[in-house]
C-alpha cells in the first residue's frame, strides 16, 4: 500500500486487510467490521469539530455522505487498493477489484488493521489525514440525499424515485444492502447504492443520482 502514509511493522495484517472472503479464510470480513466502527467514530469527530453548531441530525448526514459505499470506494481507488486485493477465481474474473462494493470493504479493513498495528492514535491519525479536506470541501446541508431527490423531482413535477433492494449480503454483525434508486425524468437513470442497513443504501443511491442529475446540468 505504498500510496498509505501508514507504514506497517506486521505486513500481514495489510494482507488480511485486502484478502477478499471469495479467496477463502483468513479474510477480511472481521477487520472490516471493526473499520467500519474504527471510521465512524473518528469521522464523527472530525465533523463535531468542523461544524461546531451543527444538530446531531445534520452531522449524523454529513457523515452518511462520507463513509458511505460509493465515498469509501473513491478513497480505496486513490490509495489503488484494487490492484492488491487477494480475490477468488469467481470475482477475479468479474473485475472485483473495480467493484465499489468489495473497494469500500477493503479500505474499512485497511483502517482496523492500521488500528490492529499501531494503535488508535496511528488509526486516528490516517484517517483524519484521508478525511479532512474532503470534510472541508463537503457542503453542509439540513437535508439528507433523498429528500433532497425528492424535492428536486417534485419542483418539476416530475415522478418520484423508485427504490428496489437488490441483494443483502454477509453476517448479521456486518450485513451490506444494495439498493437501487431508479428515476424516468427529466432522463432515465438506475444508480445502486450500498450500506450498512437498507436506509443508508438508500441515501447512498439517491446521492449517486443526484450527482447524475448535476453532471447533467438539467
Amino acid at each position: 500500500m505504498t500510496r498509505l502514509t501508514y507504514r506497517f511493522r506486521d505486513a500481514s495484517l495489510a494482507q488480511l486487510a485486502l484478502t477478499h472472503r471469495s479467496a477463502g479464510k483468513p479474510n477480511n470480513e472481521r477487520l472490516e467490521f471493526l473499520g467500519d466502527a474504527l471510521l465512524g467514530v473518528v469521522v464523527a469527530e472530525l465533523l463535531y469539530e468542523v461544524h461546531p453548531n451543527a444538530s446531531e441530525g445534520e452531522l449524523s448526514r454529513l457523515r452518511a455522505q462520507l463513509v458511505n459505499g460509493q465515498a469509501l470506494a473513491v478513497i480505496a481507488r486513490e490509495l489503488e487498493l484494487g490492484d492488491e486485493l487477494k480475490l477468488g477465481p469467481g470475482e477475479l474474473k468479474s473485475g472485483g477489484f473495480r467493484r465499489d462494493s468489495i473497494l469500500a470493504d477493503a479500505f474499512e479493513a485497511v483502517v482496523a488493521a492500521v488500528y490492529m498495528d499501531g494503535g488508535f492514535a496511528a488509526c486516528r491519525e490516517t484517517v483524519r489525514n484521508l478525511f479532512e479536506q474532503r470534510i472541508a470541501a463537503i457542503p453542509r446541508s439540513s437535508k439528507d440525499a433523498k429528500t433532497r431527490l425528492q424535492e428536486w423531482l417534485q419542483a418539476r413535477g416530475l415522478a418520484l424515485p423508485l427504490y428496489e433492494l437488490k441483494d443483502s449480503r454477509g453476517e448479521d454483525h456486518a450485513k451490506t444492502f444494495d439498493v437501487s434508486c431508479e428515476i424516468v425524468e427529466p432522463t432515465p437513470i438506475n444508480a445502486e447504492g450500498h450500506g450498512g442497513s437498507r436506509r443508508a443504501a438508500e441515501q447512498d443511491a439517491a446521492e449517486i443520482v443526484l450527482r447524475q442529475l448535476q453532471e447533467l446540468k438539467l
